[in-house]
């Protein structure tokens, strides 16, 4: 979408304007809540003067999406062409209920002397605009509610509304020369004005969510609005705002960066949003469209240079506390592993508050045992524990060799899909094709040299017997026939699901070839699981070809043991 920039549009400006309501509009449906939602927001705001200016601070509003009908529109719709007429692309519900306000303070307040009202032009139901203009507060001091048609129906009763929201404040310090004033002068629309030709496009856009009216977008309208400066601080006050924006954003599109703070991809427009969002509090996406540019519009109560620098400060000091994560080696592991776990990063930030970096770091110690607060031995394939143990124990391999500043790649970790896979291939996963098993018994019998009647077997099998055979085959490669404890934590390892699939029934060896070949060709294996792979873990190495009781019981040990030393575990009896 191409776009004039950001404007902050009055309602005084607004009111002498007219708009077209296209029919791919949906009608009014603004709920009583929501008027008086808005009511309150403008009655409970205080206009402030704006330091080394003539202007006050305003209320802003969400954005209204329009575009100038040019001749062709006009004569299409039947519009008044001597006049200027923008269609409503999005933004027709706030741009209503403006009106309804309006027209509530010209009827009830103004007597002779009123103010202009919105022209409203609709496609579907042209009688709305008279509607509107009609409305009125009865003789019984009320509002009729008109059952005609749903439109008509919401129409009335967010009139109602405000008539009865009146009334209710008329026992209350209610001034409604300083409610107007602030509603005509004070409160004000973000205004995106396209050029693009085809409004429906547009429109459908935005309800897919592929537009930019980001709050992101809207917060940067805030911070770089021209009257938020005098003239001789204007352009570099705002060079530097939009300068940093821009810095932090190229920060953030680092995807090692992004993925440390991220437990997975949040597709944003804009990346800085994450801090924004991080700053308001949103938990989840269910929240309201613009619940952080609302957080944010609310930090603006005098838009002196003042407050403009500690909002933008204070932005910045997220950023820098993310990028010191990042950079300091042992908060990038420790931080990694509990997002990576499902810990929320607000909650992390909430710890570091008033810390110093000592306890900082106790803090997220606690977290950690209580990730894998397990004991050990008793893991087995299935238990989500299995994950997280496996995870650190690669994570605190890493970073207790403090002579390398190698780092584990988080973005790599969460852009695929990682499983738990057998070291020793498990006998319930038997291929179950012709042409899987054939390709089974090929890559196989490579390693069967020791047994030279498997091998026979293998090279004349018969499809009735290949249950037989498989079994036979995978418990040879157990070495000690210890078969009944596959799924024990120390025949488990971590890897990424394309590898994994690659070779799901895999005997030993085969695995161990396929590991090697993978890790040459750049893919990242996990350190453990190479280690695994290459039997770094047994010191007493007698062959290459076996995942025997040994190796296994000196895999175990190695995660124990880095698992207590970094005082994740307590020592394991057993």
């Amino acid at each position: 979408m191409e776009e004039k920039v950001l404007e902050l549009e009055p309602i005084v400006e607004l009111l002498k304007k007219n708009f077209f309501i296209p029919d791919y509009q949906r009608g009014y449906r603004w709920t009583p809540q929501q008027v008086k939602d808005l009511l309150n927001d403008i009655t409970n705001f205080t206009p402030n003067q704006i330091e080394n200016s003539t202007e006050k601070t305003w209320y802003c509003l969400q954005p209204v999406v329009i575009k100038e009908c040019d001749e062709i529109n006009k004569n299409e719709h039947n519009l008044d062409a001597t006049k200027t007429w923008y269609e409503v692309i999005d933004g027709q519900q706030r741009l209503t209920t403006i009106y309804l306000i309006g027209h509530y303070i010209n009827e009830m307040w103004r007597g002779r002397d009123k103010d202009p009202e919105i022209q409203l032009k609709y496609k579907t139901r042209d009688e709305s605009s008279t509607f509107l203009a009609n409305l009125k507060v009865n003789s019984a001091d009320d509002v009729d509610i008109d059952f005609s048609n749903i439109d008509f129906f919401h129409i009335s009763t967010a009139y109602k509304t405000i008539h009865n929201w009146v009334k209710n404040k008329e026992n209350a310090k209610f001034v409604k020369d300083n409610f107007i004033d602030k509603f005509i002068n004070n409160t004000k629309v973000i205004w995106y004005e396209s050029t693009e030709k085809d409004t429906i496009k547009i429109f459908t856009r935005i309800n897919s969510g592929k537009i930019p009216l980001t709050n992101a977008e809207l917060i940067k309208a805030l911070f770089l609005n021209s009257s938020n400066f005098t003239e001789t601080d204007v352009n570099l006050k705002q060079l530097q705002i939009a300068t940093e924006w821009d810095i932090i954003e190229y920060e953030m599109q680092d995807e090692s960066f992004w993925y440390f703070i991220n437990e997975k991809e949040k597709n944003l427009d804009t990346r800085i949003e994450f801090i924004f969002n991080l700053m308001a509090g949103k938990t989840n996406d269910s929240e309201d469209e613009f619940f952080t540019f609302d957080h944010f519009s609310k930090k603006f109560t005098t838009n002196s240079k003042e407050e403009i620098t500690d909002n933008w400060d204070e932005i910045k000091r997220y950023y820098q506390t993310l990028d010191e994560w990042f950079t300091d080696r042992v908060l990038y592991h420790k931080i990694g592993f509990l997002i990576a776990t499902g810990e929320d990063i607000g909650t992390i930030k909430t710890l570091s508050r008033d810390s110093a970096k000592k306890v900082f770091k106790e803090k997220l110690q606690t977290l950690i045992q209580q990730k894998v607060n397990v004991q050990i031995s008793k893991l087995e394939y299935g238990k989500p524990e299995v994950k997280r143990v496996l995870l650190l124990h690669n994570i605190q391999t890493m970073l207790d060799n403090e002579t390398e500043d190698s780092r584990f790649p988080f973005e790599r970790y969460k852009k695929y899909k990682w499983d738990i896979e057998h070291i020793n291939s498990v006998a319930e996963g038997m291929p179950d094709t012709e042409k899987h098993q054939e390709d089974w018994l090929k890559e196989t019998s490579e390693f069967l040299d020791k047994n030279e009647q498997l091998k026979e077997r293998a090279s004349h099998y018969n499809k009735a017997d290949f249950e037989t055979l498989f079994k036979d085959i995978v418990a040879y490669f157990y070495e000690e026939k210890h078969a009944d404890d596959t799924d024990d934590i120390s025949n488990l390892v971590l890897l990424d699901s394309k590898t994994n699939r690659g070779y799901k029934n895999a005997v030993y060896p085969v695995k161990r070839k396929t590991i090697i070949s993978k890790d040459k060709s750049g893919t990242f294996i996990p350190i453990c699981t190479k280690n695994v792979f290459m039997k770094f873990y047994s010191p007493r190495l007698k062959q290459m070809t076996f995942w025997g009781v040994t190796e296994r019981a000196d895999y175990l040990a190695d995660i124990k043991r880095v698992l207590i030393n970094s005082n994740y575990l307590p020592i394991q009896n057993d």
